[in-house]
């Protein structure tokens, strides 16, 4: 299979993101690479060009760039020439760590929706306390849902736990105000009773405090609340682990006690590290988009990549056009 990925997108690009590469031509021999961006930066990094290929191009849509009017006007930047070597049927999956915006645009305008989906989802894998973590369906590509465009990321988020996460029964969970049955909007109200009707294994609403705990494997919401959770868990962990910094660093007792606990410290930052669970997944496309954190490090970036190959080898578009042509 053949991978695309945009060299120049994110904060650290192009080294974090050739380097990843790097690991993953190591890792993983059923894998051809095409890095999109700069060549001579891109070389300047590059340490093994087997199964790599590079398209050289100036242009990159920077993330203060309104994102529709940069995936018309750029043409040529490394992030739209990549999503289109996946039209073009040279590649069979796309990475990018650049505008999320533009991203989700190009996906949608170039590469298209699956037949029957309505809304794409922007569905990362957050963490949970068991290190296992969850999918979240939506966190922003679509503000407004339907309770039906709910169903469809219930089923599309199955699907890929099933195929991916290798989890045999994915439990879905609705987010709302409540557990109890009719709580919420006339949203979540009519998603909870599709979600009941339907053949994925619905357990029914899930409040955000209990997401950490793996409360589900699949969480479906609309795109406005699903982004508050994700800025809100990424804003928690951040303030945590500074606070814990500062406490572990403010006395020298404190310090003696944190070095001690050094390796256990470290366990806990991997185990909420949004960079151990890969990419958020444009879910609904013709084809496996990913996109990667935007101050991904080359671990982030290497498991977006995993998480394409995965989805390729697993042939999960192909699976949920199956699913949602039968629903």
């Amino acid at each position: 299979m053949k991978i695309a990925v945009d060299a120049m997108g994110g904060d650290h690009a192009p080294k974090v993101v050739v380097e990843a590469v790097m690991n993953a031509v190591a890792a993983f021999n059923d894998v051809e690479f095409t890095l999109v961006g700069n060549e001579e930066q891109i070389r300047h990094y590059l340490t093994n060009d087997t199964r790599v290929t590079i398209i050289h191009t100036d242009e990159v849509i920077e993330n203060t760039d309104a994102p529709v009017a940069a995936v018309r006007r750029k043409k040529n930047s490394s992030l739209v020439l990549t999503v289109k070597e996946v039209k073009e049927g040279k590649a069979d999956a796309c990475i990018s760590a650049g505008n999320t915006g533009a991203l989700m645009t190009a996906g949608l305008l170039i590469v298209g929706r699956i037949k029957g989906i309505e809304r794409p989802a922007l569905s990362p894998i957050m963490p949970t306390l068991d290190g296992q973590g969850f999918l979240l369906l939506d966190v922003g590509a679509n503000m407004d849902a339907k309770a039906e465009h709910l169903l469809q990321y219930a089923i599309m988020g199955s699907v890929y736990m099933q195929k991916v996460r290798q989890v045999a029964q994915p439990r879905i969970g609705l987010l709302n105000v409540g557990t109890e049955e009719g709580k919420g909007t006339e949203l979540t109200k009519q998603t909870f009773s599709l979600l009941e009707e339907s053949s994925v294994n619905f357990i029914g609403n899930v409040e955000a405090r209990d997401l950490l705990s793996g409360v589900a494997d699949v969480v479906v919401c609309d795109g406005f609340s699903g982004n508050l959770v994700l800025k809100s868990m990424e804003g928690t962990a951040l303030s945590f682990m500074n606070v814990l910094k500062e406490e572990l660093t403010s006395t020298f007792f404190n310090k003696l006690a944190a070095g001690m606990l050094k390796e256990s410290f470290k366990k806990i930052k991997k185990q909420m590290s949004y960079s151990e669970y890969g990419g958020a997944g444009l879910f609904g496309l013709q084809a496996p988009v990913i996109k990667a954190h935007g101050s991904s490090d080359s671990t982030a970036v290497f498991n977006a990549i995993r998480q394409a190959r995965e989805m390729v080898k697993e042939s999960v578009v192909q699976t949920i056009e199956s699913e949602v042509s039968t629903s």
